[in-house]
């Protein structure tokens, strides 16, 4: 029976927008190795993941969209071409954006009798999740429609540190990694365990009950907090901290 090899450098992956806006890390994703009766192994070697997506392109002849229901219209953010050393980036080094301006907002949605309106407003500059919604080529430019609840939070300022977060999204300062070991070795950067605790920075409104009225969240700002491991979208501010925004369901716990 013959023997198939399979190598990182022989798969394609697709994970839309699987970087960053203001720092974001793209992730490293790592299978575990097993060996099938067929014979081949598939290594345990982590390689670097990227989105490779066509846009859905609008017809010139088309003058507008009108996101429907819930969703949004987000004119993405433009890629940029140049490290901040001022080196040109090849197109496969240039990180993928994952904030933008609202352009046009639907007509909201219900909940049970209660009509509800966008929260987000045409002209405000928001951040959004990893792998929300769908890619538009429209009027020359890149747009995204999602449903506002993919949308983590309003940014007023350049730097992500001043998020504020919209719905049930909290938004989190994380502790510092252990620089070393129990026994005193230091570690690098690729060996430093992700911390799963950090300081609540700002909340959002908390989500609507059935009546349309926010309950508030169970956390506030200052909360030392444990979260999922996994949980939620990474930035990096530009002060050198590291922040997660997340939903208040994947916190797990306060400190104190």
């Amino acid at each position: 029976m013959a023997t198939a090899q399979l190598t990182a450098s022989s798969i394609s992956v697709s994970a839309r927008y699987l970087s960053s806006f203001e720092g974001l890390r793209a992730s490293n994703v790592k299978f575990a190795s097993f060996k099938p009766a067929g014979g081949f192994a598939l290594s345990q070697r982590p390689f670097r993941c990227l989105v490779v997506k066509a846009a859905t392109v609008v017809a010139p002849k088309y003058t507008s969209v009108k996101p429907l229901g819930d969703r949004v219209l987000v004119k993405i953010k433009t890629v940029e071409e140049k490290s901040e050393g001022g080196i040109l980036l090849p197109s496969s080094a240039q990180t993928k954006p994952q904030a933008g301006e609202v352009v046009a907002v639907g007509e909201g949605k219900s909940i049970g009798k209660t009509k509800l309106d966008i929260s987000v407003k045409t002209g405000a500059r928001v951040v959004y999740s990893k792998y929300a919604g769908t890619e538009v080529e429209f009027d020359g430019s890149s747009h995204l429609i999602l449903k506002e609840d993919d949308i983590i939070g309003i940014l007023e300022t350049d730097d992500i540190k001043d998020l504020k977060p919209l719905n049930d999204r909290v938004f989190i300062k994380l502790a510092e990694a252990e620089e070393k070991t129990a026994g005193g070795l230091l570690l690098t950067e690729a060996t430093k365990e992700k911390p799963s605790i950090g300081t609540v920075i700002a909340v959002g409104p908390g989500p609507l009950d059935e009546e349309g009225n926010r309950k508030a969240l169970s956390v506030s700002p200052g909360s030392t907090v444990l979260y999922s491991k996994y949980a939620g979208n990474d930035f990096k501010g530009s002060d050198g901290a590291n922040y997660i925004a997340l939903k208040a369901s994947d916190v797990m716990a306060i400190l104190s």
